[in-house]
């Protein structure tokens, strides 16, 4: 993961500066050294301090400069308003250059692991899962803020787990066929349904995993009732926070949430200088 996130700074700091930071150079003389607070402004759930961690570590390896992090907080921590989730020190132009980027990913990456630990209280003893509705290169650190937030972790790719989706049932031409062409791959099977008929379908023809897309409350009753087994059967589509709850008072216990990782607001943070050694 190390070596992902010091890329993932490289392309942040790199589309960020260019050509370098012109107003710093401008300003601040050479050799300049600050201390800065990176300031909680809003409460929630911390993730991505290692990710902004890398690109200060970035910045100042490319500058030839020093940048000391001191970490106040962790991923997972619960933080509130005016907490520090770490101090900086060190070369003030490379700080400032690293202090957008660093900032964009700790706040959305942090916000993602606010609204998941939301989801997962609201929804207990359900399990709530992440989904592959993540940012291109983002899907490593996005998925980690979901597990810091309490999520549950779904396949990461395509080349993970067999989940046969709807497209998959209409090229194949039906459920039972689509169940019958993906045995020969060996793995276990997740089929995707939307009524109660395509659910015993994919029970005779003995799906490992069911993902109930778009149900209301009484059809994921009446799921579980022929499935058997809620563990089983994952529900999927629609679900949000006023409506997450009627889903676990029908009996389900997993259900995967897209906006988790597609609409999670950012966790408000800033980057606050404390000190200034010319």
């Amino acid at each position: 993961m190390a070596h992902a996130l010091e890329d993932l700074a490289r392309i942040a700091l790199a589309e960020d500066a260019p050509d370098g930071d012109v107003t710093s150079r401008a300003t601040i003389p050479e050799a300049t050294s600050c201390q800065a607070e990176l300031v909680i402004k809003q409460d929630g759930v911390l993730a991505g301090l290692e990710a902004a961690i890398a690109v200060f570590g970035v910045a100042a390896a490319e500058d030839g400069t020093t940048v000391e992090i001191d970490r106040k907080a962790g991923d997972g921590d619960r933080v509130r308003t005016g907490d520090r989730a770490a101090l900086v020190r060190g070369d003030a132009r490379t700080v400032l250059r690293a202090e957008r980027p660093a900032l964009n990913l700790l706040g959305h990456l942090s916000g993602i692991a606010t609204l998941t630990r939301a989801y997962v209280d609201a929804a207990a003893p359900a399990a709530v899962l992440c989904t592959r509705k993540t940012l291109p290169g983002l899907r490593a650190v996005e998925r980690a803020a979901v597990a810091a937030g309490g999520g549950t972790l779904h396949r990461e790719s395509l080349s993970d787990a067999i989940l046969i989706k709807d497209t998959h049932v209409r090229i194949a031409g039906g459920v039972t066929e689509a169940v019958r062409r993906a045995r020969t791959d060996g793995r276990p099977i997740e089929v995707e349904v939307e009524t109660l008929d395509q659910l015993d379908d994919a029970l005779a023809a003995n799906a490992e995993r069911i993902l109930l897309d778009n149900p209301t409350p009484d059809l994921v009753r009446a799921a579980i009732a022929r499935v058997g087994d809620a563990e089983r059967l994952e529900i999927s589509g629609g679900v949000d926070l006023d409506n997450l709850r009627a889903f676990v008072d029908a009996g389900a216990r997993v259900l995967s949430v897209g906006r988790l990782t597609h609409s999670a607001p950012a966790l408000d943070l800033s980057l606050e200088v404390i000190g200034i050694d010319a």
